[in-house]
């Protein structure tokens, strides 16, 4: 049995639509004790996935991904996020509606915020049982 299918917060993770054991070992070491981010959104900015904003003179830019944080949980977020293009999944018709206002890549990464928040919740739901190392599994003779 691997890690992420014995470790409770990874199990957790993996309850996600798009979190596959690999994605969710990533999340839970990159995230470590979620009860340090106070907000959801605390989290999506860790990751660098928050857009950032820059006006002046009352002209607006748009803006881009800030890119301040955790590469690799930027990543497994991302690609846990590109299966909402399945049917099956629970953020279908949100991917689809907002790839239809501006791109794929976008829609991928609006998703991807959602999960990342969704993450939060479930870990901060587990309190200590979401950084509880699994019992090691005995070696055969």
């Amino acid at each position: 049995m691997t890690f992420a299918g014995r470790q409770p917060g990874c199990q957790a993770l993996q309850c996600h639509y798009g979190i596959g054991p690999l994605c969710a070992v990533i999340i839970w070491a990159e995230v470590g004790d979620a009860r340090r981010f106070a907000t959801s959104g605390q989290l999506v900015r860790y990751a660098g996935l928050d857009v950032t904003v820059y006006s002046s003179a009352g002209k607006r830019s748009p803006g881009h991904l800030s890119r301040q944080g955790s590469a690799q949980l930027r990543w497994a977020a991302f690609e846990a996020a590109k299966s909402a293009t399945h049917r099956g999944s629970p953020d279908y018709t949100y991917y689809h509606a907002v790839a239809a206002r501006r791109d794929g890549k976008r829609a991928t990464l609006a998703v991807a915020r959602k999960l990342l928040r969704r993450c939060h919740h479930s870990l901060r739901e587990l309190d200590d049982l979401a950084l509880a190392l699994p019992n090691p599994t005995p070696q055969a003779a």
